[in-house]
């Protein structure tokens, strides 16, 4: 994600020691911290409350490192217009075989 968010501040639950953290934790977290989370599981909306946060949220429908960079323009497109505790969900299309 560091490649496709060039100008942007990121970092992973990973780096920062949070991965042992539960997503409802770990968004509360990261609210104190950021303006984005970004995540690719798809049960979030369903598991957790991800409206009236002060964090924006946006889910990839797909964690394919290579679906997502091919995705990066409507990546950076939901990131721009996203508002402040606002909820995304961008399904990442498939990359046809050659």
């Amino acid at each position: 994600m560091r490649k496709i968010l060039v100008g942007h501040t990121c970092t992973t639950a990973q780096k920062r020691g949070w991965d042992a953290i539960t997503n409802g934790e770990l968004i509360t977290l990261a609210e104190t911290e950021f303006d984005l989370f970004v995540t690719c599981d798809q049960n979030i909306r369903y598991q957790q409350n991800v409206t009236n946060r002060n964090i924006a949220i946006l889910e990839l429908g797909n964690n394919e490192l290579r679906r997502i960079i091919a995705a990066a323009a409507e990546i950076c497109d939901a990131i721009a217009n996203i508002p402040p505790g606002g909820y995304v969900h961008i399904e990442i299309p498939r990359i046809p075989k050659q």
